[in-house]
């Protein structure tokens, strides 16, 4: 995997305007998934993170629980 692909936790936070504390929910449920870890960070799929949380928010809008989105994806 090229390393423009990747994107480490805090740029993800940062860029889709959530917090570690879902960051981390989210990648411990199932729903994100750290590709390598790099010193103290977490490097996720930049394609991947963006389709999932665009997946995600919509779900949630429509008033699936995050057990069944997780089923879902």
């Amino acid at each position: 995997m090229e390393k423009g692909r990747l994107i480490l936790a805090k740029e993800i936070v940062k860029k889709y305007n959530i917090s570690y504390q879902t960051l981390n929910y989210y990648t411990n449920i199932g729903l994100l998934k750290v590709i390598k870890r790099k010193g103290n960070g977490r490097l996720y799929d930049r394609e991947e993170i963006e389709r999932r949380l665009q997946k995600i928010r919509g779900l949630k809008n429509e008033g699936y629980p995050l057990r069944i989105i997780s089923k879902m994806l």
